[in-house]
Order: C-alpha cells, then structure tokens, then sequence
C-alpha cells in the first residue's frame, strides 16, 4: 500500500473511530455540545468548512481514480485471460485489480463516513440544544405547575377566610340585630308606659279640671249667698233702728 492509501485508510480508521465514540450511550448530547463550544472550534471554525469541502473534494478525485482502475485492470484482466501469450500478466492484472477494488472501497467508504460523521455532528448538536430546549421548558413548565398550586393553595385559603369572615359578619349583624329587636321592645315598651301616663295625666288633668269647675261654681253660688245674707241682715238692723 502505497503512503497516499495507507493516509487515506489511516483517515477511514479515524472516521470509524470517532462514529463509534460519538454513539457511545453513555455520553450525553449536552457533554459533546460543550466539547463543540470550547473556543478552539470557535477560532478554526472559519477554515473546518474550507477544509471539509477540500477533503471531499480529495475523496471524489480518488474515489473516481479508483473506479477508472477498477475499469482498467478489469477490461486487462478479460484480455490477458482471453491471450495467454504471457503467462504471469494475468496474477498481476489481479493483484492490481485487487488492489484498485480496495482502493475503492477505502475511497467510498472515507468520503461516505466523512458525509456522515458531519451529518451526526450536526445532529448531535441539534439534539443537545432540543434537550437544554426541553429542560428549560420542563423547569418552566414545573416552575408554572407549582405557581399554579400556590395560587390555588392561596384562593382556597382567602375562600376559607373570607367564608369564616361572611360567617363572622353575619353571626355579628344577627347579635346587632337581635339587639335593635331588644331595645326596640324595650322602647314599645317605654312608649307604651309613658303613653298610658300621659293617658293618666290628661285624665287627672281633666278631672281636676272639672272639680276645678266645680269649685269654682261653689264658690260663686256661696259668695252669692253670702252677699244675700248680708243684704237681709242689713236691711233687718236697719228696719229695727
């Protein structure tokens, strides 16, 4: 194997290398996002695309190389198998078709690995950023769940409050009210009591009034009278001088 193969199959092992590592179950997407984000990656980000591009770029000039190899030694073998004129062509014919087939599978297997492995960086990234995606929106979402609990926790609370103070409120205006009741009877009462004095007073009122009346005519008919008899007994002093 010449040194050209023996780099591109040294970048083929690599490349299966880093698949195998990047399927490993037990490294999450978020830890090779971190590994992606380190500033280094950052700073030869500009020459990765340049330098991908390239090494496809190689893989398809020595994948169709191969294929025109293959082509070649192919066609040579049918002939040397049709004159055999010489007789150690056609080991060799097969030895460099043999090799040109490696070469081949070395060639398509490297740029086809090379597609995917940067198809799986894409997608490891994308999934690392729907996982933090998916973890913010569960903190989020638990965050709301548990203010939606407290809130509820919160109304129950002032709903127990404001039904023990409705409870209160009414227990008070009913004493308030039984009281007015009270004091309101007591009142129909006072009235009542003060009424039938009243009622007393003016019938007193009256009946002095009446004897008043009375007297007053008693007094007027004796001093009539009075007046009289001593009219009579001037008049009889005068006859008897």
């Amino acid at each position: 194997m010449t040194l050209q193969w023996a780099a591109v199959a040294t970048f083929l092992y690599a490349e299966i290398g880093l698949i195998l590592i990047f399927c490993l179950p037990f490294i999450p997407p978020q830890r090779w996002q971190k590994i992606f984000s380190f500033n280094i990656w950052n700073k030869i980000a500009t020459f990765w695309n340049k330098a991908f591009l390239a090494i496809i770029v190689l893989l398809i000039v020595l994948f169709l190389d191969t294929v025109r190899e293959v082509r070649k030694y192919s066609s040579t073998s049918a002939i040397e198998t049709i004159s055999p004129s010489r007789p150690g062509a056609h080991e060799h014919t097969q030895m460099k078709l043999f090799r040109s087939q490696r070469n081949l599978y070395i060639s398509g297997f490297s740029l086809f690995l090379w597609l995917v492995l940067r198809r799986l960086v894409t997608l490891i990234t994308q999934l690392a950023k729907e996982l933090s995606t998916k973890g913010i929106l569960k903190t989020q979402a638990e965050n709301t769940n548990a203010a939606a609990k407290k809130f509820i926790k919160e109304n129950e609370k002032l709903k127990r409050l404001l039904k023990n103070y409705t409870n209160e409120e009414d227990y008070i205006l009913e004493a308030e009210n039984e009281k007015l009741v009270e004091d309101q009877e007591k009142l129909k009462t006072e009235l009542k009591k003060t009424s039938d004095a009243l009622s007393k007073a003016q019938n007193d009122l009256m009946t002095m009034k009446m004897q008043s009346e009375r007297l007053s005519k008693e007094y007027d008919r004796l001093l009539k009278e009075h007046s009289e008899l001593q009219d009579r007994s001037w008049k009889g002093n005068k006859k008897s001088l």
